[in-house]
């Protein structure tokens, strides 16, 4: 039998010595501890009500659960990572009781908080700074031998929202992967995830390059997570707001799962699923 989808590199994670195929992608959904998230309003920020969501992420098809005490949209709030520890509180520990098969993704740029989650039990490290907001993150994830989520990203929280303008944004996301993986690498961390930072200080124009040109992100290296979701560059451009754009969303998801893409990050979980079940539908096998 062959796989008519040239894109068939399959990836494994291994997260706290369980190993989590990547054959058939996954979904992260996404788990807001912040009062002033612009999509979802702070509704999941106490313990109780991130349970429940918790609970409809998997329940509605979600594997990964990647956890939020801060916001890193423009202009949120900045918080130290002592203020991000006592916003999660018990939130790690309590979903990992209650869903033990849950998979968690702290999303945080702080070596501490990741110390702080890896206690508490997470099982990967999702950093939009790339280790470039704090020195310290790449020996602290070395040290919990945790995959980790590399994100390509302007070098500073003051500076990751401005909009340049690149010449060829794959070949810049493309030497900028190189550069620290080979950090990272040299490190010891080998389970790498690579994430090509929509949202974060790129035009609408290289945004939509970046969907089309999916396949070459990463080489094939390693495993891609995109997220769009409730990204500015599909619903400004249209004149909509981030909670009515899920047709033109599930579309572009369409077309990265068609070019490799094996992690989707989203605040819709059963759209996403029923995106992804379509795509492996489609595939054609002889």
């Amino acid at each position: 039998m062959e796989n008519h989808s040239s894109f068939i590199n399959n990836h494994s994670l291994n997260c706290n010595g369980r190993l989590v195929d990547l054959s058939s992608p996954k979904i992260m959904g996404i788990l807001n501890l912040t009062p002033d998230s612009f999509s979802d309003g702070g509704k999941f920020n106490n313990e109780k009500s991130a349970l429940q969501h918790a609970e409809k992420i998997l329940k509605d098809g979600g594997e990964i659960i990647d956890i939020g005490p801060q916001s890193t949209r423009p202009n949120a709030e900045f918080l130290s990572s002592d203020e991000e520890i006592r916003r999660i509180g018990t939130v790690i520990s309590e979903i990992k009781k209650e869903f033990p098969e849950a998979l968690i993704s702290l999303d945080t740029f702080y070596a501490e908080t990741v110390k702080f989650g890896f206690n508490e039990g997470i099982d990967l490290v999702n950093d939009i700074s790339g280790g470039q907001f704090d020195e310290k993150m790449f020996d602290v994830v070395a040290e919990t031998k945790l995959p980790y989520i590399l994100m390509h990203v302007n070098p500073s929280y003051e500076t990751m929202h401005e909009k340049l303008k690149f010449d060829d944004i794959t070949l810049n996301v493309n030497q900028y992967f190189t550069k620290k993986t080979n950090e990272l690498l040299q490190k010891g961390i080998k389970d790498i995830i690579l994430d090509p930072g929509f949202g974060f200080g790129k035009t609408v124009e290289d945004q939509m390059k970046m969907i089309n040109e999916v396949a070459f992100l990463g080489f094939g290296k390693y495993p891609l997570l995109i997220g769009i979701s409730r990204k500015s560059f599909i619903y400004k451009p249209l004149g909509k707001s981030p909670l009515d754009i899920n047709e033109e969303t599930q579309k572009l998801h369409l077309k990265v799962l068609e070019q490799g893409a094996k992690i989707l990050r989203v605040h819709d979980v059963a759209e996403a699923k029923k995106c992804i079940l379509e795509w492996e539908s489609s595939l054609v096998w002889e």
